[in-house]
């Protein structure tokens, strides 16, 4: 039996939570010099959601003291190994039925098509932390990560061709096949797929780098302004997908435009620098979203205010995260509330 088989679905990011699980940088030569600023940043965004839910901090063990040292005391430690800290990949996917039972889906991992070395911990460490949750754990053989897919909670998947049907994930699959088994996995009525990125050669594309669900229907959806910039034709061929596209109720989109921070905002050192609003985190009652201490900031969070009138916008001043090529929302994996066993 699969997750769909028995009622279960994903639901919408924007739904209640009953915590945030993060990881703890550890991959120490990727960081490099930047290490300390990592785990600085790392803290301050678990700082700031702690204000707003629960947050477990997943930590290997050699690294526990120094975690708590620059955690806030409401942030839980659990001290699991791991060899990479981006969560949102790594951990599980949790999925709900209408009794609100939980259990967790589990994909297979394998270090965005095998970039990074080792990733055997990061591969079992859903499994871990659903076991840590005690949720049930349905397992799949499809290679693809959290910030792959975004979900409406109403059974619309966004997903991208460039990240799920790439060969160093799943070599030979189909988009049928894919469908099927992301629907049996999450419970989806309908996959929307669009192109992806094929500029990302570090996730190969990841939809939650320029575009998050505002509601059903409607999608923030990032913006590349400069027509010299090579990602100008490619977010225009993505948001072509998205207009021609209906979601599982048969809405057309809506679209909300935001610009990604300026090529001036990142290092010149730092060619991977993730300038992406879009990968923010949607906290009970707020918007944890990534600030670059730059005058695009402020529009932004405007922009964003008037997207979540009943959540609270939340700059969140980081640096060497997104030397990493990721955001918070990267960082970051939502746990919904559970009102039994599944």
């Amino acid at each position: 039996m699969r997750p769909a088989d028995l009622g279960f679905a994903m639901p919408a990011e924007s739904a209640p939570h009953a915590g945030c699980w993060l990881a703890w940088p550890k991959r120490y030569a990727f960081w490099g010099a930047h290490y300390a600023a990592a785990c600085a940043d790392f803290a301050r965004v678990a700082n700031t959601i702690v204000r707003f839910e629960p947050v477990t901090m997943v930590v290997d063990p050699p690294a526990a003291v120094a975690a708590r040292a620059l955690c806030d005391p409401s942030v839980r430690i659990l001290e699991l190994p791991l060899d990479d800290s981006w969560l949102r990949d790594t951990g599980p996917t949790y999925v709900v039925d209408a009794q609100g039972r939980r259990a967790a889906a589990v994909f297979t991992f394998n270090s965005w098509g095998g970039k990074y070395h080792p990733y055997d911990l990061d591969a079992l460490l859903g499994a871990r932390i659903a076991a840590a949750t005690g949720d049930r754990v349905f397992a799949s053989d499809l290679v693809i990560e959290g910030g792959g897919f975004y979900s409406d909670g109403e059974g619309t998947l966004i997903i991208a061709e460039t990240c799920v049907l790439n060969a160093n994930r799943n070599p030979g699959l189909s988009k049928a096949r894919a469908e099927a088994e992301l629907c049996a996995m999450l419970g989806s009525a309908k996959i929307v797929w669009v192109p992806g990125d094929v500029t990302d050669t570090v996730t190969d594309g990841h939809v939650d780098g320029y575009l998050a669900v505002i509601r059903p229907g409607a999608l923030l959806l990032e913006e590349v302004v400069d027509p010299d910039d090579p990602r100008y034709r490619i977010m225009a061929e993505n948001r072509r997908a998205l207009e021609l596209a209906t979601d599982a109720c048969g809405r057309s989109f809506e679209f909300v435009a935001i610009a990604e921070a300026p090529r001036s905002a990142a290092p010149s050192d730092a060619p991977g620098y993730c300038r992406s609003y879009v990968n923010f985190y949607l906290a009970n009652g707020a918007v944890i979203v990534p600030s670059y201490g730059i005058a695009e900031d402020a529009a932004v969070v405007a922009t964003l205010a008037r997207c979540y009138p009943q959540r609270q916008i939340v700059p969140v001043a980081l640096s060497a995260l997104f030397r990493g090529g990721g955001g918070i929302h990267c960082i970051t994996q939502q746990e919904p509330p559970r009102r039994g066993a599944a």
